[in-house]
């Protein structure tokens, strides 16, 4: 690895999950001790590798998977949340390698940051399925993840709204529950690895929200009408309540973005 670019595309080239997590801190650790140049000359994949499993599914043939009441359910939401950190594993150095050169080096800093978080997610949601008996892999997977970045992979704005400021910030809404429902049940293992999620998620979709303004301040748009602009035409889901509005507020997020089309 010499380059940014060239970092981030071994990354979304890693099929094997060890292979990623290990790739993914790799590059993170050689960018914060300066081994890397601030250069894209390498451009990122269309789509990223994957393993030969979990099987892929769209989302309407995907089992459901209940609450978290039962002991099955339990390990097929633990299985689901590995699967969404494993693949933003993948946006977050997409990010970096595929935008870095139209940021400030800061950006890199930030998404790499979060490429080695979401590994370290990966890593311990995957721990935790075997020492409950089961491994990533077992259970099927939602296909359409990779879709968000398919969409935005031209424009650095709808990226930044539809990924951290859209799917991140929805998970901010629905964790506080799924951890009191785990801790419900008893499982405060994962409770605590969920709680520790959180608590990373809010400053990835900060980093979100910071970047956006900061390129509509440049470009003239305002940060929220603009935000709602791009979610119209590139989220395919809906943005709806709950929401938890402190920790939106906390990663900078506030009512004006969401409040007017919820």
């Amino acid at each position: 690895m010499s380059s940014v670019a060239e970092a981030a595309r071994r990354v979304l080239e890693a099929a094997d999950p060890y292979e990623k997590v290990k790739a993914a801190r790799a590059a993170a650790r050689a960018w914060r001790l300066g081994k890397l140049d601030h250069s894209f000359a390498v451009a990122m994949p269309d789509a990223p590798a994957r393993p030969s499993l979990p099987e892929l599914l769209p989302p309407n043939r995907m089992p459901k998977r209940g609450k978290g009441g039962s002991e099955r359910g339990r390990l097929a939401l633990l299985h689901a949340l590995a699967h969404i950190e494993f693949v933003a594993i993948d946006l977050a150095f997409d990010m970096a390698g595929r935008f870095g050169a139209g940021f400030p080096r800061a950006f890199v800093d930030d998404w790499f940051s979060v490429g080695a978080d979401e590994a370290m997610h990966f890593a311990i949601l995957e721990r935790r399925l075997r020492a409950l008996g089961s491994f990533y892999g077992a259970l099927p997977a939602h296909a359409g993840l990779w879709e968000a970045a398919s969409v935005t992979a031209k424009d650095p704005l709808a990226r930044l709204a539809v990924v951290p400021m859209a799917l991140e910030a929805r998970g901010l809404d629905v964790t506080p529950v799924t951890v009191e429902r785990f801790r419900t049940a008893g499982d405060e293992a994962s409770a605590r690895i969920l709680q520790r999620i959180y608590t990373d998620e809010i400053r990835h979709v900060r980093f979100g929200t910071k970047w956006f303004e900061a390129s509509c301040e440049e470009l003239g748009l305002i940060p929220a009408a603009h935000w709602q602009s791009l979610i119209g035409t590139h989220f395919r889901g809906v943005v709806k309540g709950p929401f938890n509005d402190s920790a939106r507020d906390s990663a900078g997020l506030t009512r004006d973005y969401y409040g007017a089309i919820a």
